[in-house]
């Protein structure tokens, strides 16, 4: 099994112009405010003030960077790339235009990136804005690029809830994805797996 043995916060950057060199490859994460990804990467890392959580939807407006340090037998090193969420923040709309500038000037031109992780709320399955991200990713990602689709917040569905879920997903002819991942940040499902999905795309 593999682990994140190390992991620090490096800088936040507005744009592209001012973000860290593309040294390493990159795990970006991109979803709706209040999603979960602060608490997905926390987890992920198994640092609970990896990334700062905040009660305040919409409140990270920067482009987060984290050094992250795999082992498997040796040590293995990339990015996590914590990008704004998108949806709820109460700001005027230029200064909205132009953080959806910014991030889609990163998520075209950066070259080091080589995984999106796009989270979607498990009880909100097929939103149209998430539907419009997942299109949009499709429409940019290079051959050497994958998309992981990580359901958030499993632990909200009961029995029933978990069936009409899957039925949505199945049914849903505008989803397409590379990997389809399921995660509870709360009751720490799921975790490790994604841990060796992300290590298997970018190291295999």
């Amino acid at each position: 099994m593999v682990e994140i043995v190390s992991s620090e916060f490096v800088k936040s950057a507005q744009s592209i112009d001012d973000s860290l060199p593309s040294d390493l490859s990159e795990v970006v994460f991109i979803g709706r405010s209040n999603v979960g990804k602060s608490s997905l990467l926390n987890s992920l890392s198994k640092r609970k003030g990896l990334a700062k959580k905040s009660s305040t939807p919409g409140k990270t407006q920067l482009i987060n960077f984290f050094a992250i340090t795999y082992k498997n037998i040796d040590k293995y090193q990339l990015r996590f790339v914590d990008l704004p969420g998108f949806g709820y923040a109460k700001v005027s709309k230029s200064i909205k235009d132009d953080w959806h500038q910014n991030i889609s000037d990163f998520l075209v031109k950066r070259n080091s990136i080589r995984v999106f992780i796009h989270l979607i709320d498990a009880r909100h399955f097929g939103l149209d804005i998430d539907m419009q991200v997942n299109s949009y990713l499709n429409s940019i990602k290079n051959a050497d690029q994958n998309i992981v689709t990580v359901i958030t917040k499993m632990d909200k569905l009961n029995q029933s809830g978990l069936s009409k879920l899957k039925n949505s997903i199945k049914s849903n002819e505008k989803f397409n994805t590379d990997r389809l991942e399921f995660v509870s940040n709360l009751k720490n499902r799921g975790i490790d797996k994604l841990n060796q999905t992300i290590f298997e795309l970018i190291f295999s």
